[in-house]
């Protein structure tokens, strides 16, 4: 067994396998085969949710709900990847700067992108194996999911129809139904509305029982009711100006109804299922794609010579026209109004009326070829948006990889806590903005390039810069740099905590702080009465002049010696006094930024400027504040650093 060690290691090193990328990948690859699964659950559940209506109810067997499992795992494979990859290395990732093992793989000299060098290669293989799968095991499976659900929905549809309640999921009919045997398909309390033209002409069935089943080609319903009456208005055209409605009543033992159903296919007749893009490779969604337009193309020329032969006729003329006939051919215009009024009143109306009848027949013959044609456009965008699906679907895995693996090595968080947080929402980004280019695409408003391409050229970016700010440790989730930055932009306060110390080298200098803090004192009251800090700045001063203001930084550094020097002491009300010292922010009530340029675009943007002008007023009260604090405080201990002195000469004597 030793013996064996060095031999695999050295196998190993001349393949370029270092020891470091066999204990990532292990990690990596139990966390993707858990993560993988559990996202193909969730998104399993998601596709169940939706059909939900078609599977209870329907006393469907074991195989063929194995089958719907089988065949809707299958479909969900290539988007549970993407988000496997995202929430597998992140959590990796996660686990190694939490448990420092980051920090040592760069402290040895290794790199993040070398770290990460080896789980691209594998994930640039799984994505090509997601690719093989969309385009060859893909379509086959999601061909098969559409014949089974179809299938399904034909079976006992009997069985749709709710208890107690109106059901219209049959063309103009509502069926309500009391009671229904689930073993025996058996309905009892039969009420049907059979609407048709008009609530006039409704019909009222009642039966005590019945049983419903599909014809043979599967698009009508036998409806067999037993002991019942029938109620039907007769109201004709011939009756319309009566009051009177005369009506039919029939009473029968037993009668058949055909209702129309929209069960067209079972599941062995997939001739429906042929057109469907989801359901082909990427190979013949090239040739449909040609078949396609040579079809739509040739039905759009045949369209535009018909159009073309009867809207922009051209009528030659002959030499045995009338001179009249000419001159009034050469005109732009008739006088179809002149003509009109010379005809008579009968004449006049079959004018108008062979008007209006070929008005509608031309606009019903252009709102015909307009759904033809319109078919076949979303039949063509289908089909491209399918083949481009194939890529983007891929190119995700990659591109979640290089998210999920820097952001990680950042947050540095592992578990399955805040990585599930992270990729949850990556992930919804991602499905918000892939789902509303889908649908963009899919209704002719965007481009279909770039209603697919829009989470990726989104993401991609995301990605590479995710990657650039790992590489070189940025912290961009640091939570305490961002709450330092709110805080100076809001003006918030940081009290002073000033503890006494165990073990004191050096005491303090009680008399030269004492002169210190009366000279301190001096000088905040003379800057008090100089610089008027109550009153409003001068804005033209504050965004296009501006002045530094070093008094204040010169008092902040004297202060903070001084306060340094004295927590030195064993003195506890000292101690206490210190830190009631504020943190003085010395830059904030000059101007808003340091740089010139920054100041006169805040001025310019109106809104902006307005809020740092008060924010800096805010900070001059604040500083007013600070400083007559600062004052009381050098008082109180100077008074009590006297008592100490006065203390220490009492007892030498």
């Amino acid at each position: 067994m030793l013996a064996r060690v060095p031999m695999r290691t050295m196998r190993f090193n001349m393949l370029g396998i270092k020891k470091l990328h066999i204990l990532i990948f292990k990690q990596f690859a139990l966390l993707f085969i858990g993560t993988f699964f559990i996202s193909l659950f969730v998104l399993m559940m998601q596709f169940v949710w939706r059909y939900i209506d078609t599977l209870i109810g329907k006393g469907l067997s074991l195989d063929v709900l194995a089958q719907f499992f089988w065949y809707m795992a299958l479909m969900m494979v290539p988007q549970a990847l993407p988000l496997a990859i995202l929430l597998s290395s992140l959590i990796t990732f996660g686990n190694l700067g939490e448990s420092s093992e980051l920090t040592a793989i760069k402290a040895a000299g290794i790199s993040l992108l070398q770290t990460l060098k080896p789980l691209a290669v594998v994930i640039t293989l799984i994505a090509i194996g997601s690719f093989y799968f969309q385009n060859n095991i893909g379509p086959t499976s999601n061909d098969k999911m559409a014949k089974l659900l179809t299938a399904m929905k034909q079976k006992s549809p009997e069985l749709e129809i709710p208890e107690g309640v109106f059901y219209d999921g049959i063309p103009d009919c509502n069926l309500y139904v009391q009671h229904k045997d689930m073993s025996t398909g058996m309905l009892y309390g039969i009420m049907i509305y059979r609407m048709t033209n008009s609530f006039e002409d409704a019909a009222i069935i009642l039966a005590d029982s019945g049983m419903m089943q599909s014809t043979a080609e599967k698009k009508h319903l036998l409806l067999n009711l037993w002991s019942g009456e029938w109620f039907e208005n007769m109201r004709s055209q011939e009756l319309a100006g009566s009051a009177a409605v005369p009506y039919r009543r029939e009473t029968f033992w037993r009668k058949t109804i055909v209702l129309d159903f929209d069960g067209e296919f079972n599941v062995s007749d997939g001739s429906g299922f042929t057109g469907r893009a989801e359901g082909k490779s990427l190979a013949q969604i090239g040739r449909d794609l040609d078949s396609l337009n040579h079809y739509f193309d040739s039905i759009g020329r045949i369209y535009y010579n018909e159009g073309k032969q009867s809207y922009y006729k051209i009528h030659s003329l002959t030499p045995n026209d009338s001179a009249r006939a000419v001159h009034v051919a050469k005109k732009n215009t008739l006088p179809f109004d002149s003509l009109y009024s010379r005809l008579a009143a009968d004449k006049r109306r079959a004018a108008v009326n062979h008007a209006l009848s070929q008005v509608q027949r031309e606009v019903t013959d252009l709102t015909f070829k307009s759904m033809v044609t319109s078919d076949g456009d979303w039949m063509i965008r289908k089909h491209k948006i399918e083949a481009i699906n194939k890529f983007t679907l891929s190119l995700s895995c990659l591109i979640f990889f290089f998210i999920g693996a820097p952001l990680g090595a950042i947050i540095r968080k592992g578990g399955l806590g805040v990585p599930i947080i992270v990729s949850v929402l990556v992930f919804i980004v991602f499905y918000i903005l892939d789902n509303t280019g889908y649908r963009m695409a899919r209704g002719n408003l965007w481009s279909i390039w770039f209603g697919k391409g829009l989470a990726t050229a989104v993401l991609s970016p995301l990605a590479v810069f995710f990657t650039y700010k790992a590489n070189n440790d940025s912290a961009v989730f640091n939570v305490d740099a961002y709450r330092e930055l709110f805080r100076r932009m809001l003006g918030l306060r940081i009290k002073r905590h000033v503890m006494g110390k165990e073990v004191i080298i050096t005491d303090p200098d009680y008399p030269a702080d004492k002169i210190k803090l009366e000279r301190i004192t001096e000088e905040v009251v003379a800057y008090e009465k100089t610089h008027r800090l109550n009153s409003l700045p001068n804005i033209v001063n504050v965004f296009f002049r501006y002045q530094p203001d070093h008094e204040v930084e010169r008092i902040n550094d004297d202060m903070e010696a001084v306060i340094e020097d004295l927590s030195n002491t064993r003195d506890k009300v000292i101690i206490t006094e210190l830190s009631n010292y504020p943190f003085l922010a010395v830059k904030a009530h000059t101007r808003p930024f340091e740089r010139k340029w920054m100041n006169v675009a805040a001025f310019i943007i109106l809104p902006l400027g307005a809020f740092f002008y008060m924010r800096m007023c805010r900070f001059r009260r604040r500083l007013h504040h600070d400083l007559e604090h600062i004052v009381k405080t050098n008082k109180k201990i100077v008074r009590r650093i006297k008592h100490l002195e006065e203390k220490k000469g009492n007892s030498k004597l």
